[in-house]
C-alpha cells in the first residue's frame, strides 16, 4: 500500500505541476490529460518522463503544452504490424519500379500479383497496438523538438499560431500508419528546396501558403502518378512508403504532401468529402491557410489553388470535414448524450465541419419536414443525414431526433439523401430518398402506382466519358483505293457526340474502296475505342489489316491504332500528337461500305451485350428487384417500372461502378 500511495502522490504532484503551468488550459483539457495517462498502463512512466522533461524550465512552457496536447489526444490512435501488411505494402514499391522502368503500368495486375503471393488481406490477422500504451518519451520528445525547430526557424513560422502549430504541424502521425521517426530525414531532404524562397526579396517568405505553393510545384516535377486502384482496405501506408512511392490514391498522395509540409513547418490539413454527392466514394485533398486567413487547396499532383477555384468547391456534395489530430470532444459528448452507439466518421470524431468553406450555396439549416418521416418511434435520438453509395447509404451529418421537423446544419443541397438512425449496428431508415434543390424545394422519390417502360444505356454516369465523346465530333470516315489516301472520298462525318456504346452511321457513298479509315479531328489525339465497317447489305463487320499512324500518347505501346479493330471496346487508340492521327483497314480488295459503327474511348460503364444485369428500385426501407436480363444489344428495356422511383442497375458480370438514377422524359437522369 505504501508503494502504491507514493506512486499516486507522485502522479498527482506531476499533474498538479502540469496544470499549474497551464493557466490557459481549461479544466476539460486538464481532465483529458489525466484520463489519457490513466489509460497508458505500463507506458505511463514514459509519458510522465516526457512531461517532466519540459516541466522545470519556463522557456519550455510551449513545448510542455505541446506534449500535453499530444498525450491527451493519443487515446483512440492505433497502428498495425505484421508480415501480411508488409507484403501488401510492397504493392507501392512495385508500382514505383514499374514507373521507373518505363513499363506499361496496369495497377490491377500488380494488385492481383500481391494477392496471389500473400493471400487475401485481413486486418484482423495483424498485430494491433495502441499509441497510448506504446509511444515512449524519446520518440515523443524527438517529435516535439523537430516540430519546434522548424516552427521557429522558418520565416513563415511567425504567421503560424500555436493552436495551428499543434493541430497541423506537431502531430507525429496522420492516421493509423505504423509509427516511424520521419521528421529529420524528411527535413534534410526537402528543406533545401525552399532555399530560394527564404533568400527571396520579392516573394513573401513569411506566408505559409506561398511556401506551400512553391514546395508543391517542386514536388509535382518529381511525381505525377495517381490511381484509384489499390490492394485492399489497408491502413495508412506510413511515411516510408508514402515518401518513396509518391503515388497511389488520393489518400496516399495526401499523406505524402502532409509529411513533407509538416516536416518543413508548413501547417496543412486533410479536408475530405465523406461521400461524393454524385458518386459512390469519398475524396480527400490537402488544405492550407495563408497569413490573411484565406484557404488554398491541392489535389496533388495539381497546383495550389484558391479554394473558390478548386475542384472540391465545384463538386457535388452534402458535407465537407477537416481531419484533426485532436478529438472533437464537444461533438463526442453531445452524441454520447443522445446515444451510446455512434455511426461512421462520428464515432470518436477527429473532425471539424468546414462545409461553408467549400459550398457555393449551402443551407445553414436544412429542414426535413416531419410529414416526410415514416411513422414509428426510433430507438436512437440521433438522426443521420445519409448520402447514396450504390445500394447503400452512408451518414454524412447528424442532428437530434425530435417530435417535429429535423434540422441539419451547413448542408449543400442537390444530392439525393435520406434520414436514418443507427440501431443494433445498422442503419434504420426513416424517410424515402429525397432531394432539396437550391430553391429549397423538397422532393421525395416515392414510387407511384403508375408504371412505365424504360430503355437503359449505362449503369453509371458518363460525365467522365464526355471528354472522349466530344473528341469524336468532327471525326471523318474516308475511303480510298490509294494506300496513302492521296485521292479519297468522305464516307461519313460525326456531327454529334456518341452517347451509347455503339453508334451507327451510314455511308454517303457506295463506291467500292480497298482502304477505309477513321481520321480524328484536330486536337483529339484521334481518340477512339472501336470502329467497324460493314459492306452494303452485310451482317458482319469487314476484316482486314490494321493500318494507321503509329505512336501513342502514353509512349508505352498501350494505346496504338490496332486497338481500334481488336473487337474490344475497353481498349482504345490515343495518338501521340494532338492532330493528324488516323486508324484504318486494308480490306484486301475494294468493298462498298454501307454502315459504320463506332465506339468512343470509355470507362466501361455502358450496357454491354451478353452481360447479365438486374434493375432495382427503392421501395421504402429496401430495394426491390425488377428482374434480371442478359443484354442482347447495348441497351436494356424494362416494362412495369414504377414512375417516380429511384432506380439502380447492377451488372452481375463485371465491374462495380453503379449509380442511382431516375427515369424522366425518356432518359436516365443520374443522381
Amino acid at each position: 500500500m505504501g508503494v502504491r500511495l507514493a506512486l499516486t502522490l507522485a502522479v498527482g504532484l506531476l499533474l498538479f505541476a502540469c496544470s499549474s503551468r497551464e493557466s490557459g488550459r481549461t479544466t476539460a483539457e486538464r481532465s483529458a490529460l489525466e484520463e489519457a495517462i490513466a489509460q497508458a498502463g505500463a507506458n505511463r512512466t514514459e509519458l510522465e518522463k516526457a512531461l517532466r522533461r519540459y516541466q522545470s524550465n519556463p522557456a519550455d512552457s510551449l513545448k510542455y503544452r505541446a506534449v500535453c496536447f499530444l498525450i491527451e489526444n493519443m487515446p483512440g490512435y492505433i497502428y498495425y504490424k505484421g508480415e501480411l501488411l508488409d507484403g501488401y505494402l510492397s504493392y507501392f514499391e512495385r508500382l514505383r519500379e514499374a514507373r521507373g522502368d518505363g513499363k506499361k503500368i496496369v495497377p490491377q495486375r500488380i494488385v492481383d500479383a500481391v494477392r496471389q503471393e500473400y493471400g487475401a488481406f485481413d486486418l484482423n490477422a495483424l498485430d494491433r497496438y495502441k499509441d497510448i500504451e506504446t509511444v515512449d518519451s524519446a520518440y515523443l520528445c524527438r517529435n516535439v523538438e523537430w516540430a519546434f525547430k522548424v516552427w521557429r526557424e522558418q520565416p513563415w513560422g511567425k504567421n503560424v499560431s500555436f493552436e495551428d502549430f499543434c493541430e497541423y504541424v506537431l502531430p507525429y502521425r496522420i492516421g493509423d500508419e505504423t509509427l516511424a521517426d520521419w521528421r529529420e530525414e524528411v527535413y534534410r531532404k526537402y528543406n533545401p528546396k525552399l532555399d530560394s524562397l527564404r533568400a527571396s526579396l520579392v516573394l513573401d517568405n513569411e506566408d505559409p501558403a506561398v511556401a506551400a505553393s512553391i514546395l508543391i510545384d517542386t514536388l509535382r516535377r518529381e511525381s505525377r502518378f495517381f490511381t484509384t486502384t489499390g490492394p485492399g482496405e489497408l491502413p495508412h501506408v506510413g511515411p516510408r512508403v508514402a515518401l518513396s512511392a509518391r503515388s497511389g490514391s488520393c489518400r496516399e498522395l495526401c499523406d505524402y504532401v502532409v509529411y513533407v509540409c509538416r516536416a518543413l513547418g508548413i501547417p496543412c490539413s486533410v479536408d475530405f468529402l465523406p461521400l461524393h454527392g454524385d458518386g459512390n466514394g469519398g475524396h480527400q485533398w490537402v488544405a492550407f491557410t495563408d497569413k490573411y486567413g484565406a484557404t488554398f487547396t491541392t489535389e496533388y499532383p495539381e497546383r495550389l489553388r484558391a479554394v473558390g477555384d478548386s475542384d472540391p468547391y465545384k463538386m457535388a456534395k452534402l458535407k465537407v470535414y477537416r481531419s484533426t489530430f485532436s478529438l472533437n470532444r464537444r461533438m463526442r459528448e453531445e452524441m454520447l448524450r443522445l446515444d451510446t452507439a455512434v455511426a461512421g466518421v462520428f464515432a470518436g470524431p477527429r473532425i471539424v465541419d468546414v462545409t461553408s468553406l467549400y459550398a457555393r450555396e449551402f443551407r445553414r439549416e436544412l429542414r426535413v419536414p416531419a410529414s416526410a418521416l415514416y411513422p414509428g418511434e426510433p430507438r436512437s435520438r440521433i438522426a443521420y443525414l445519409c448520402g447514396s453509395s450504390r445500394m447503400d447509404w452512408e451518414p454524412v451529418a447528424w442532428t437530434e431526433f425530435g417530435d417535429g421537423d429535423l434540422t441539419f446544419t451547413d448542408v449543400q443541397p442537390g444530392p439525393v439523401m435520406r434520414v436514418a438512425t443507427y440501431e443494433k449496428g445498422r442503419l434504420r431508415f426513416w424517410s424515402d430518398p429525397f432531394e432539396v434543390n437550391v430553391s429549397n424545394r423538397f422532393s421525395s422519390f416515392t414510387p407511384s402506382g403508375r408504371a412505365q417502360r424504360v430503355t437503359l444505356y449505362a449503369k453509371y454516369p458518363l460525365h467522365n466519358d464526355e471528354k472522349y465523346q466530344k473528341r469524336m465530333v468532327g471525326g471523318v470516315f474516308e475511303g480510298s483505293n490509294d494506300p496513302d489516301f492521296r485521292r479519297k472520298e468522305t464516307l461519313f462525318i460525326i456531327e454529334e457526340k456518341p452517347e451509347r456504346l455503339y453508334t451507327e452511321g451510314y455511308s454517303y457513298s457506295h463506291t467500292p474502296y480497298r482502304y477505309v479509315r477513321y481520321v480524328g479531328p484536330d486536337d483529339s489525339h484521334c481518340c477512339v475505342a472501336e470502329v467497324a465497317f460493314y459492306e452494303v447489305g452485310g451482317l458482319l463487320p469487314l476484316r482486314g489489316k490494321a493500318i494507321g499512324t503509329p505512336g501513342c500518347y502514353q509512349r508505352d505501346g498501350s494505346h496504338e491504332y490496332p486497338n481500334v479493330f481488336d473487337g474490344s471496346t475497353e481498349t482504345s487508340f490515343d495518338y501521340l500528337q494532338p492532330s493528324g492521327g488516323w486508324a484504318g483497314l486494308d480490306l484486301g480488295s475494294p468493298k462498298a461500305i454501307g454502315k459504320i459503327v463506332y465506339t468512343p474511348a470509355n470507362r466501361d460503364n455502358y450496357v454491354r451485350p451478353l452481360d447479365e444485369y438486374e434493375l432495382f428500385y427503392c421501395a421504402g426501407r429496401r430495394w426491390k428487384s425488377l428482374g434480371e436480363q442478359t443484354a442482347m444489344l447495348d441497351s436494356l428495356v424494362y416494362d412495369s417500372v414504377p414512375e417516380g422511383a429511384l432506380l439502380l442497375l447492377q451488372n452481375h458480370t463485371r465491374g462495380n461502378q453503379e449509380r442511382i438514377f431516375i427515369y424522366e422524359n425518356g432518359k436516365q437522369v443520374w443522381k
